[in-house]
């Protein structure tokens, strides 16, 4: 095992996957200091209170902490001016983590390749006034951007993916090979549970940041094709006022929760549904460790971690209609809680930690 170790991320301010993973990385190596760019308590998960976080200059302003994006320009050429000491280097990137420079091994771990320097449409979406300012901005910041991550990526000494998809689009972009690392479902059935007051089981689930990538409104769409069937939507982001503004009857939106309260969601719905252009997804694990099954995007990590005909539905015919009739028919029909259960613990904590060691403590 080395003598240091330094886990990187790109920032600390949402509750989301990657966030997750890195708090698996601490599990693994409880000695590790964290370094990131921003890093927001109130925003990102408790348990990080609990560990060695350190920032830098861009954290200071609590603005750029609670509105990340508009650091953008900025976060790629701070991570490139980081020379991390340490014997081994283990950065969580999904843009601009794996940029730090290190004399130690520098191990990435990829959730995906930057999405709005390679997936602008799918990540800002078409029609709003965020998504045209965003283009222009790519328009003039993306060239540098794409230098800085490609030079970035060309310094690993190791490369991990999160996904198959993942590990596709790291050889195609950076000319990398990545091995494969699942990770954990950080949710499990284990532990406590808060029912949500006034809502009664056998609805259909949406656990999503409400981003545009993450096509929340396909879902949305669909509870209007199928008014008898409840939809509850956890998750905030930018879109949240639009979606709530259009959204139909059946459709309940409960924000951020917490983990009993979000444990409880998953094991009282009936269907869980994703319709995102996720590079892995995560909550058909977290689904189905609880018993439920998962209507998904034939799309990316979706291939992973959903088993179609098995534990879920993967629809190539993505339309609201489409999509509530899948819904309907795998509520009316759903695989057996063993299946599902099966299904989540290989994906399992201790297979992930066991490699990850193995992988930091080789020459």
């Amino acid at each position: 095992m080395p003598t240091e170790l330094t886990i990187v991320h790109d920032y600390l301010t949402q509750r989301g996957g990657a966030e997750r993973v890195v708090l698996v990385f601490a599990e693994a190596f409880p000695a590790a200091t964290i370094l990131t760019s921003l890093y927001d308590p109130s925003d990102t998960f408790e348990a990080f209170r609990e560990l060695k976080v350190r920032t830098g200059i861009l954290d200071r302003s609590a603005f750029v902490r609670q509105h990340h994006r508009v650091a953008l320009p900025f976060l790629a050429p701070w991570f490139a001016a980081q020379r991390v000491d340490a014997d081994v280097v283990l950065a969580s990137s999904s843009g601009w983590a794996h940029e730090v420079r290190t004399d130690g091994k520098l191990i990435v771990y990829c959730h995906a390749p930057a999405r709005w320097l390679y997936q602008q449409e799918q990540y800002l979406g078409r029609s709003t006034l965020r998504s045209f300012v965003g283009r222009a901005a790519m328009g003039v910041l993306g060239p540098p951007l794409r230098r800085a991550d490609q030079s970035g990526a060309r310094r690993a000494s190791m490369y991990l993916a999160n996904s198959t998809a993942t590990a596709e689009a790291v050889r195609s972009l950076y000319g990398r090979d990545a091995e494969v690392l699942f990770p954990p479902p950080a949710l499990t059935s284990d532990g406590p549970i808060t029912p949500v007051e006034g809502l009664d089981e056998g609805f259909v689930l949406c656990v999503s940041r409400l981003l545009a990538y993450k096509q929340v409104g396909l879902v949305v769409d669909a509870a209007r094709a199928s008014p008898s069937m409840r939809y509850v939507m956890v998750g905030e982001g930018p879109l949240l006022g639009p979606l709530h503004e259009t959204a139909p009857p059946n459709v309940r939106f409960l924000g951020t929760v917490d983990d009993p309260t979000l444990r409880w969601c998953y094991a009282a719905a009936s269907v869980l549904v994703s319709m995102s252009f996720e590079d892995l997804g995560l909550t058909p694990l977290e689904a189905a460790a609880n018993g439920t099954p998962t209507v998904a995007r034939h799309y990316g990590g979706y291939l992973d971690t959903v088993r179609d005909g098995l534990t879920g539905t993967l629809l190539h015919d993505v339309n609201p209609v489409a999509i509530a009739r899948a819904v309907e028919a795998l509520a009316k029909d759903p695989p057996d809680a063993a299946t599902l259960a099966a299904h989540a613990a290989a994906f399992g904590k201790d297979r992930f930690i066991a490699r990850l060691r193995e992988l930091v403590s080789s020459g």
